[in-house]
């Protein structure tokens, strides 16, 4: 029986083996005939397009044209959703470095910046800011024509909308917890159609401190022009100097210095939120440096965005690494708020230079940024007495002033450590200079037109119980 089903599975394997083989055989038959047919139809193709006449071949350069611009637009909005992204990160940093009973005001104040922002900018702003004109843009409200950069209207206006955002946002900390919701609706204002889109026009918009031409002011005092690539200057420092303004005029919260005139520190209610904020900036930060490159669509344009992707995060990591070792120095234990601000530090003192900067260029700004910035909040905190709780103007007034001036000296194409001389230094001095001084300037004649009219501060009860309550009618934690 053994031999016979023996026989059996032999005549089984050998029918199977000769099916598979002839079902090769076709399956390779059909694949050259299919080959052999596919390239038929190619070879009929190229012959037809070769055929084509010169007025259809001509379109294929409108098309590469078109698939650029696409590309290129998708990069500006996806760039412009990462910064407004940066709105609930500014939100949480603030609300957690300041107490639970004004949460609620932190947190719609931040919604008011965009929402105020977004409109006021569309309406007035965009012109001042790159309509005609050297020291001032032409304003245009609402109609978007004059504009032709190359890229839709509407996605730039967006773009420029985020970057105006933050700058006003940068103000709400420094003044946090004890300013009337009122008042912070009016400087809002003026922030987003006066202060910040003038000083963005003399750099971003083809104004006075970014005339190239050969007998332009810039041209003849430096030989070169003023460079904030993303915003240094141009955004952190003008909303810093805003905030350092108006904290002074509006004075200490109630309790933060004593009799003696020593400085209390007034802890906030969740570092844990703070730190998830300052994880969101960062995030954000990509689209905020590498977005300005504005062009996604060539190699050079991959490189560049590539460069800034890099620097950015090495100066992020360098200041706050820096500042953890600083604190920890000098008061005995690392730091986490300090080392949050550190971060923030090395990523607004790298926004101005991100793109002509080396990586160690990059890490040696972040690094000065994150150490300064400690010794800027003890300075502002202690010798000043001016009450900043979350530390915005030293984060954003002083190191993007100080970074923009680093720029100076680390670009690799014309600053001072390569041997370019002292002129781009001094056009970023001066230019850093003068944008801090219309900021600061402009901030104390609105806060000191705002106290006297109508008075900036809450009583010293609503202070004391809270914001939420008494301003906004409801709190955050219940």
């Amino acid at each position: 029986m053994d031999t016979k089903y023996k026989g059996h599975g032999f005549i089984k394997l050998w029918i199977a083996t000769t099916m598979f083989m002839l079902c090769c055989f076709a399956t390779g038959t059909l694949a050259q005939d299919t080959v052999i047919a596919d390239t038929a139809t190619v070879t009929e193709t190229i012959t037809e397009l070769s055929a084509l006449p010169a007025e259809s071949t001509a379109e294929a350069p409108d098309t590469i044209g078109d698939l650029a611009l696409g590309l290129n637009t998708v990069w500006m909005l996806l760039a412009a959703m990462l910064v407004f992204f940066m709105q609930p990160g500014f939100a949480l940093v603030e609300a957690g470095f300041t107490r639970v009973k004004n949460t609620a005001n932190i947190l719609m104040k931040n919604f008011v910046d965009f929402m105020f922002g977004s409109l006021l900018y569309w309406f007035i702003g965009f012109g001042l800011m790159f309509g005609a004109g050297g020291f001032i843009g032409m304003p245009h409200f609402f109609d978007l024509s004059f504009m032709d950069n190359g890229l839709p209207k509407e996605g730039f206006l967006v773009f420029q909308t985020v970057f105006c955002a933050t700058a006003a946002t940068i103000v709400s900390g420094a003044m946090a917890e004890r300013t009337k919701f009122s008042m912070y609706l009016i400087y809002t204002i003026f922030i987003s159609v006066l202060i910040y889109p003038i000083s963005g026009h003399w750099t971003w918009g083809g104004g006075w401190l970014m005339n190239s031409e050969a007998d332009s002011f810039m041209m003849n005092l430096f030989g070169t022009t003023f460079h904030d690539f993303a915003g240094s200057t141009v955004v952190h420092s003008v909303g810093g100097w805003i905030a350092l303004v108006g904290a002074a005029i509006l004075g200490p919260r109630i309790g933060k210095y004593g009799k003696d005139g020593k400085s209390r520190a007034i802890p906030g209610h969740n570092l844990t939120i703070a730190a998830l904020g300052v994880f969101i900036l960062w995030f954000g930060w990509f689209g905020f440096n590498p977005g300005s490159q504005l062009a996604a669509s060539s190699e050079a344009d991959a490189n560049a965005i590539s460069h800034v992707f890099l620097t950015t995060n090495l100066a992020a990591c360098a200041g706050g690494f820096f500042a953890l070792a600083i604190s920890w120095t000098k008061y005995g234990k690392p730091s986490l708020s300090l080392t949050l601000n550190g971060v923030l530090a090395g990523l607004v003192g790298i926004t101005a230079g991100c793109d002509v900067v080396s990586p160690a260029g990059a890490a040696l700004t972040g690094a000065i940024c994150g150490v300064v910035m400690i010794f800027s909040v003890d300075f502002i905190d202690k010798i000043l007495k001016i009450d900043d709780p979350v530390g915005a103007s030293s984060v954003h007034g002083v190191c993007g002033f100080l970074g923009t001036i680093l720029t100076g000296l680390f670009s690799t194409s014309e600053g001072l450590f390569y041997g370019y001389g002292f002129g781009f230094l001094g056009a970023q001095i001066f230019g850093a200079l003068v944008v801090g001084v219309w900021a600061a300037g402009m901030g104390f004649i609105i806060f000191k037109a705002l106290e006297k009219i109508h008075g900036l501060r809450v009583p010293a009860r609503i202070e004391e119980e809270g914001l939420d309550i008494y301003e906004h009618g409801e709190s955050a934690y219940n």
